[in-house]
């Protein structure tokens, strides 16, 4: 039986092994963004990890010895867990830092900085179904049981992390702000090349041509599958159930269609409308 608890702060659910109350408030209340940080935000199982493995390969210009020698949690912390916020304070600028937090509890120090958002998004029918085998070998998030019994949960938002549909909406009312790019799984699937030029004229970074090549090269699922700094078999088991299954499990698009019944998605579908009316954009699942 998993051992997993959550608590709840200002109504969003976290899970209480390795984040604290105080750990939240602090990166919303004291941490002092600096204008040279990069932030790879994005709602739990939506890409974070391909990102952050990306950005590593563009700061060190596609060479991927840094990406291979210091494991994905030193590299870019998680900032509100409290090992990956010592590890933030500690960590010399230029700092690449990740986060799972709703925007409303990110830091405030951000809004008075230049330092860059990078946001992915993810069909969240395929967030939902990566979840699901995510929480049966991670040993902090609690066991959903069934895809049917998370489905209800997912839909209330009542998962670690709080609801992907206050998430997505919090996070977009940024989109004008010349800081914050916005970016979605299924667009690095189409044309990872095309993707990692963009990210790169965002982060003002020019690369040749060689060099995006060995970003894309080394950023592919098959690379980071292989890169044991990556893919998470390094972690202990105190965290996680290795001999259950493997952090990156298919890096697809669309797998929700082999588990969620037509009846689900359609639940979903209305769930999703209901929620999303009136953001005036689309995405590439709609």
């Amino acid at each position: 039986m998993s051992s997993a608890a959550y608590f709840t702060h200002k109504g969003i659910s976290f899970p209480i092994k390795e984040l604290t109350e105080e750990s939240i408030s602090y990166v919303e209340n004291e941490f002092q963004v600096l204008d040279d940080d990069v932030f790879n935000v994005a709602y739990p199982k939506s890409g974070t990890n391909w990102m952050a493995e990306i950005l590593g390969l563009i700061r060190y210009y596609g060479d991927p010895s840094w990406v291979r020698s210091l494991s994905l949690f030193q590299r870019t912390p998680w900032i509100e867990t409290v090992h990956g916020l010592q590890v933030a304070l500690k960590s010399p600028p230029p700092r690449l830092l990740s986060t799972h937090l709703q925007s409303q509890l990110f830091p405030k120090s951000f809004l008075r900085s230049k330092a860059k958002v990078i946001y992915t998004l993810r069909n969240p029918k395929d967030v939902l179904v990566s979840h699901y085998h995510f929480s049966k070998i991670f040993k902090l998030w609690k066991d959903p049981g069934t895809l049917e019994d998370l489905l209800e949960e997912f839909l209330t938002g009542n998962v670690p992390f709080g609801s992907w549909f206050d998430h997505v909406k919090g996070w977009i009312q940024m989109k004008d702000r010349d800081n914050f790019f916005f970016i979605t799984y299924e667009e690095l699937q189409q044309d990872l090349r095309g993707s990692v030029e963009r990210i790169c004229h965002f982060l003002g970074k020019e690369l040749n041509s060689q060099q995006i090549d060995s970003v894309v090269e080394n950023a592919s699922f098959q690379k980071m599958k292989d890169n044991k700094m990556s893919n998470f078999t390094e972690l202990s088991e105190k965290y996680m159930d290795h001999k259950k299954g493997k952090l990156l499990r298919k890096g697809i698009c669309g797998d929700w269609k082999n588990h969620l019944t037509v009846a689900q998605s359609e639940h979903f579908d209305r769930v999703y409308q209901e929620n999303m009316q009136g953001m005036n954009m689309t995405f590439p699942w709609d």
